[in-house]
């Protein structure tokens, strides 16, 4: 319990924010429940090593997550990161975790992406530990195929660079995360940081974007900016790297797509400076 508390004060410090999260200041169960997750067997020796790179209970105690909330993940993905701590958390607390996930509605869906699909559903089949989780679609065809004031909460990990290298695609999913969610209801965004200024139509590809991208895009869906963060900042990264982000940990490239691995690849200096730097951003639906 104490390494918890250290690491929420740790977190407060390091918040520039523009109003105080509701909640951050949770109730001892959150506290407790978050820490007991976070730390839960079922989490690989993998998962949790990146705790210190993307630090789960600081972030999440910063976003406002709080017990009884109806969360959303956006693309979890193959790895699935969050959702083994976001699932269970929900269950436990009396609240619900869905997914968006694949949109099957879209004409063009894929046999690859069906698969996908399929392979999370069953991969938290266990109801005893993830709860009776939902997967809803998600995509330009379907958007958020939720209803609107649903949400209590929904996260958006690492996804921004995809949407940003197509027109119309994040001012349509950020107005669907502002009609989803509740009044109140937070959005909380962790995404691979470029440098301020920078042209998003160039480092989108890289897997960055600027911090006033996604504020932009949120305020123009209604959303309001209520904090921002340092806690997954990482001064070491200077973006510079021969496969974008993906050179980094933990996916850790060494050749372009589509070609083999590079056995003589010298990663020490990227090695060196484990996972990106990121942005932390919360933003709140008008009550």
């Amino acid at each position: 319990m104490k390494k918890l508390f250290a690491a929420i004060a740790l977190a407060a410090s390091a918040v520039a924010c523009v109003g105080s999260p509701t909640g951050a200041s949770a109730d001892r169960r959150t506290d407790a429940e978050l820490a007991a997750v976070v730390a839960g067997s079922w989490r690989s020796a993998e998962d949790r090593d990146r705790d210190q790179y993307r630090h789960p209970e600081a972030s999440l105690a910063f976003w406002g997550l709080r017990p009884g909330m109806t969360i959303v993940e956006i693309n979890p993905g193959a790895g699935s990161w969050w959702t083994k701590i976001l699932a269970p958390y929900a269950h436990r607390t009396g609240g619900r975790y869905v997914a968006g996930y694949v949109d099957l509605g879209a004409p063009n869906v894929t046999d690859a992406a069906r698969n996908a699909r399929m392979a999370f559903e069953n991969e938290y089949a266990d109801a005893s530990l993830y709860g009776d989780i939902g997967v809803v679609n998600f995509g330009m065809t379907s958007g958020l195929a939720m209803p609107d004031a649903s949400a209590d909460f929904i996260l958006v990990a690492r996804a921004f660079h995809n949407w940003a290298r197509a027109d119309g695609v994040t001012d349509r999913y950020m107005a669907e995360f502002a009609r989803v969610l509740k009044p109140g209801g937070v959005l909380a965004v962790e995404q691979h940081r470029a440098a301020e200024g920078a042209d998003v139509a160039s480092t989108a590809p890289t897997g960055y974007v600027p911090e006033a991208y996604v504020i932009q895009a949120a305020e123009r869906a209604g959303l309001r900016l209520a904090g921002r963060s340092e806690i997954n900042a990482n001064p070491r990264d200077d973006r510079d790297h021969p496969f974008g982000v993906w050179t980094l940990a933990p996916t850790r490239r060494t050749s372009p797509v589509g070609q083999p691995p590079n056995p003589d690849l010298d990663r020490t200096e990227y090695d060196a400076i484990g996972e990106s730097d990121r942005m932390t951003l919360r933003f709140v639906k008008a009550g």
